[in-house]
């Protein structure tokens, strides 16, 4: 999702400030026990004493700059799992989609002894698609939650601003859903968990070139990261196979109108790529049908929601967008997290949540061989190799990059099927 790209050309240093009151309690119990030797006042001397002693035991123990590795005490055999994401706002329905997946597979997860008898607790933080707030968000489950791992952020802004602080305080963090390219670059913390948007850019130009046939496109984008990474891969592949794409325009989330941009494109065009969410595309589509345009309207992941056909009605039919889950799919296992989703939160399941419900299967697996440790935690979350989740399945690469399946779906007769 959005994101916010500048962020990679230098990691940003948030290593919290070090408490430097222990240099000083070191020289303050040297000069008290000089004073201890040489002065009558024993009773008082000692009790100064061991004052200083308590002080620096204080000192040396374990602080915020080094969170203890497991999630939760002993006694209370509890692993903490922490989410952060929008789940107020505009993009709520992203985050509350991320945290009912991470939710359901938790569930499912106590439901059969928890891992290596400790209990899952999930604590969702509230970044309201801000990035700041996903960043205090994020130092309060590292500091004082004291998660073992992070399911997020959900948007890829967030993701850009809070990998480096994970990173930094050695916290395991999946996205589920950020898709924009590099942000596993970060570091060996950092995982991804959804096809990228240069991956589903592409795929989805080749099958709309080499497959159906199609020659001349145009492209609207959200004048975001998310936006600009789907345009310029979908435009390089269109144009790589010889097709042409003979008008661009942009537009800013919430906008409203676009007949401006859709007069600029016409309606000689096989078909119309939105690089954005389905709240405004769905708005484009009509609008186009109003204009006369009939073209063909292609997307990618952010369609994936059946709020797209709600707003968008009968000029969404048709539309072909890229996905990483089809609720659909008659599998078992995608049958049955469907149902249970369902009785749980009485709606379908979208990609966000199917995309959270699987990292944290992952991530459960990675648990019970790693141990409630955060370093083994991530060394073992790299050797994850075909996992067989409802997303289909998924290896990471050395990057940190999932390696899995680009479904194509379908708008048909007002439900989703799929295309490839």
């Amino acid at each position: 999702m959005k994101s916010m790209n500048h962020v990679f050309k230098g990691k940003k240093n948030y290593a919290r400030a070090k408490f430097d009151g222990c240099s000083e309690g070191k020289d303050h119990i040297h000069n008290r026990g000089k004073r201890f030797i040489i002065s009558s006042f024993r009773t008082v001397s000692i009790a100064a004493f061991l004052a200083a002693v308590i002080f620096l035991a204080g000192c040396t123990g374990s602080g915020a700059d080094s969170p203890p590795a497991s999630g939760g005490s002993d006694g209370d055999k509890i692993i903490k799992i922490g989410m952060v994401g929008p789940l107020t706002g505009d993009y709520a329905t992203y985050g509350q989609s991320v945290r009912n997946g991470v939710q359901t597979a938790i569930d499912e997860i106590n439901a059969e002894g928890g891992v290596n008898g400790f209990t899952l607790q999930l604590i969702a933080e509230d970044s309201k698609g801000e990035s700041t707030e996903a960043a205090n968000a994020v130092q309060k489950l590292i500091d004082q939650d004291k998660v073992t791992a992070i399911v997020g952020a959900v948007l890829s802004g967030e993701t850009a601003t809070v990998a480096p602080i994970a990173q930094d305080s050695g916290v395991l963090m999946v996205t589920p859903s950020s898709t924009a390219p590099g942000l596993t670059d970060t570091g060996d913390y950092i995982f991804r968990n959804v096809i990228t948007d240069d991956v589903q850019a592409r795929q989805l130009a080749e099958y709309v070139v080499s497959e159906l046939g199609l020659k001349k496109f145009a492209v609207l984008y959200a004048n975001n990261d998310y936006g600009v990474a789907l345009k310029d891969n979908f435009t390089a592949k269109v144009e790589e196979l010889g097709a042409s794409v003979v008008g661009v325009e942009s537009y800013l989330d919430g906008d409203e109108d676009f007949r401006a941009q859709l007069t600029k494109i016409g309606n000689e065009v096989d078909a119309l790529y939105i690089a954005g969410y389905y709240t405004e595309a769905a708005k484009i589509a009509q609008q186009a049908r109003r204009q006369g345009i009939e073209a063909r309207l292609l997307g990618a992941d952010g369609f994936y929601s059946g709020k797209l056909v709600e707003l968008g009605g009968d000029a969404v039919e048709g539309a072909l967008f890229t996905a990483g889950f089809y609720s659909g799919d008659s599998s078992e296992n995608v049958q049955a997290f469907v149902s249970t989703y369902k009785q749980k939160y009485s709606e379908e399941p979208d990609m966000f949540a199917a995309n959270a419900y699987d990292t944290m299967k992952i991530v459960a697996q990675a648990l019970e061989k790693a141990g409630n440790d955060r370093a083994a935690l991530k060394a073992e979350m790299a050797n994850v190799k075909d996992f067989p989740g409802v997303t289909g399945t998924t290896s990471f690469d050395d990057r940190g990059e999932a390696v899995k399946e680009v479904i194509i779906l379908k708008v048909e007769n007002g439900k989703f099927s799929r295309a490839r």
